[in-house]
């Protein structure tokens, strides 16, 4: 018997380039990325993500503009 939606539980993690994903909490991180702290349900998770992630921008193309600005 599967869990309904909404009593599954996941984790946000984010990886080297700063992008934001949710995983299950029950199984292992995926590898490359890191938790981030946050873990309730999707709903919730997706709404923290839709919180912090306010530049899409990936970490190593931002670093290139920054110096291309210097």
């Amino acid at each position: 018997m599967s869990a309904s939606n909404t009593e599954l539980r996941y984790r946000v993690v984010v990886n080297d380039e700063d992008q934001y994903s949710i995983w299950f909490a029950d199984r292992p991180q995926p590898a490359g990325w890191t938790d981030a702290g946050k873990e309730g349900t999707k709903a919730e998770c997706l709404a923290h993500i839709d919180e912090v992630w306010t530049d899409m921008t990936p970490r190593s193309v931002r670093a290139q503009l920054d110096g291309a600005v210097r």
